[in-house]
């Protein structure tokens, strides 16, 4: 077997064909020559077409010519009594040569192709491994093993996956993944090897720089996590595919977020995975047959506009980057119960992240419907359903409750993560001095975008407002800023609205102030009726003074005992939506019961300017 490759080379166009023998995909006792070729004609004084039909007419007679001198070996060989071609197995070579020879197709260790048809051979496989030449095990895999490990492979995809092994062997110096991780990635790109490659040499890399292969062996979970992570795993299907649960609507995530960050929920989904990759070899064994995905069960009973608080979705959105690029079809299916009113925003939010192939998975029952046939029963036994579905299962899957506010983290604490698998955080802090409000500046460039903020009052009482202005505001100069300047392009810790700016000539109030005590969560979105610049103001509040008849209350001496009187601390998340995106996603919510709902009515009018806002103890 030879691989031929012929090049024309001119000054004005380059030619390239190449035969190339390959297991044919129907038939694995016949090796397929395929020939390909490209053509690459810059310039021809003006006869591109003419050259082109000629290098076509070229192909056309190396095609016949190639399929000429195939024909003339085997009648060689059949004259001669040859019946059967071990397979050819490449000398042990160094340098360029070395080099070459990982570029060619390996061979699979089947005999030699032969239309018996035409030639009356008869070719048959070596009846033992024995018959194969020395230095050849690993071209071919052993039908057991196929069958008992990976599961039904035509030859083309073994093929494959015998070259993208052979290659990580040759050229990667870290762990070698085994062949059911490495099928995994083939099977995501749809056994093109290229893109495979490229897929798994990422995903390596990946690996490596964040020490994945040793988390289940080295990462403690957070007491945190064991208490209020609403998920763990639980038996397996009828298909004998190991079985998570995750109880998401039960799931405090923006407490989850505050209180461990970002790195630990990710390093916990992760562990999952790399869990749910060490149980799918165990069900392999004990089943008898090949398991290389799990089945994940989500119950939304209680999912609500919590849910679609914005850094959490955010996080969310990053999590799922992370889990398509490295851990590709090890889902086997998806089941989703008792989606409410909400699921669909949430699944216009999160949908375009999640590969084609893996939302074919998912099965969404609404209410319960789940109960009914064709529900839940016909993919997991009645005796492994939870207690808490209806089933005779009792369950150990955490219920939840919400994360205390007091084991809130600052957002100095959330970024002083080491190892970081993200690069960077969703919070941002600010403190506020009396006299010295926080001020962010936001551009807009089209009316009716929204404008979206969530912060935490971590110390102190502020007021908060929203400016415009037709002009740009003129930050501070550097050296009048001290240690309350710049903080992030676009935020500035220090009053960005000049002292000689007029309300209602130079700027205006777009929203009445609001008032945020201390330990409060606050929320909300505006929808801005023009374009110009938007100022969101953090400001400091005093409490009011007592009058001279009456006494000062015991909890505002306490609070004022407890609270620094020239300072406060905030953390706050903001981002711009467009007017159509914003749309697009919260249409779906005009019959809730929420700011949020208000919202959606309000984009319908671009005369009109519209916030809201949510305030949480």
């Amino acid at each position: 077997v030879s691989t031929a490759t012929y090049r024309v080379e001119v000054s004005v166009c380059i030619a390239h064909f190449d035969l190339l023998p390959q297991v044919h995909p129907e038939n694995e006792d016949w090796t397929c020559f395929e020939q390909t070729a490209s053509l690459d004609i810059k310039s021809f004084f003006g006869f591109e077409s003419t050259a082109e039909k000629l290098a076509m007419k070229q192909y056309a007679s190396s095609i016949k010519k190639g399929k000429e001198m195939i024909e003339y070996y085997l009648r060689e060989l059949e004259e001669e009594g040859v019946t059967y071609i071990p397979c050819w197995s490449p000398p042990v070579v160094s340098g360029t040569a070395a080099a070459r020879l990982q570029l060619l197709p390996h061979c699979t260790g089947r005999a030699i192709p032969v239309n018996s048809a035409k030639t009356g051979l008869d070719i048959k496989e070596p009846a033992s491994p024995t018959d194969i030449v020395a230095g050849s095990p690993d071209d071919k895999l052993d039908a057991d093993y196929i069958r008992r490990y990976l599961g039904d492979l035509t030859p083309l995809q073994e093929s494959c996956l015998i070259r993208l092994r052979q290659w990580l062997q040759e050229t990667h110096k870290g762990k070698i993944p085994k062949d059911q991780h490495v099928l995994r990635f083939l099977r995501a790109r749809d056994f093109n090897m290229d893109k495979a490659r490229e897929f798994l040499c990422q995903s390596l890399i990946w690996r490596k720089q964040h020490k994945v292969d040793f988390l289940l062996d080295t990462w403690e979970r957070p007491q945190l996590l064991l208490d209020y992570y609403t998920g763990g795993w639980h038996h397996h299907d009828r298909d004998g595919r190991p079985l998570y649960i995750l109880r998401l609507g039960q799931m405090d995530t923006k407490g989850l977020v505050r209180a461990l960050g970002m790195e630990a929920l990710l390093r916990q989904v992760l562990s999952i995975n790399e869990e749910g990759l060490r149980r799918c070899e165990e069900n392999t064994r004990v089943f008898g047959r090949p398991i290389s995905c799990w089945t994940c069960l989500v119950d939304l009973e209680g999912l609500n506009m919590r849910h679609l608080w914005r850094p959490g979705v955010k996080a969310l959105l990053r999590i799922i980057e992370v889990v398509e690029a490295n851990y590709p079809e090890t889902l086997g299916r998806l089941l989703i119960l008792r989606a409410p009113r909400v699921f669909p925003v949430l699944w216009t939010l999160v949908s375009p992240l999640i590969d084609e192939n893996t939302r074919k998975k998912f099965l969404v029952y609404a209410g319960n419907d789940y109960q009914d046939p064709g529900g839940l029963v016909d993919y997991i036994d009645k005796e492994i359903i939870p207690d808490f579905l209806g089933g005779d299962s009792m369950g150990d899957i955490p219920e939840g409750g919400t994360v205390p506010k007091s084991l809130y983290r600052t957002a100095e604490e959330l970024e002083s993560e080491e190892n970081r698998l993200l690069t960077d955080s969703i919070y941002k802090s600010a403190s506020i001095f009396k006299g010295a409000p926080y001020e962010m500046l936001i551009e807009i460039t089209e009316a009716s975008s929204v404008i979206t903020w969530d912060f935490d009052v971590s110390k102190g009482d502020v007021i908060f407002n929203i400016y415009h202005s037709k002009r740009a505001p003129q930050p501070p100069k550097k050296d009048t800023l001290g240690a309350h300047g710049l903080t992030s392009p676009g935020a500035v810790n220090a009053q960005l609205i000049d002292r000689s700016w007029v309300l209602g000539q130079d700027y205006s109030m777009v929203e009445k102030a609001l008032t945020c005590k201390e330990g409060e969560s606050v929320q909300g979105s505006h929808i801005t009726r023009w374009p110009g610049f938007y100022i969101l103001q953090w400001r400091f509040h005093s409490s009011p003074a007592c009058s001279a008849s009456s006494l000062p209350r015991v909890d505002d001496v306490l609070a004022s005992l407890q609270v620094s009187s020239h300072k406060c601390k905030i953390m706050y998340y903001t981002e711009v939506l467009g007017s159509h995106d914003f749309r697009g996603s919260m249409t779906s919510l005009e019959s809730s019961h929420s700011g949020f709902s208000q919202l959606s009515a309000a984009t319908t009018s671009s005369s009109q300017s519209h916030a809201s806002s949510t305030v949480s103890r």
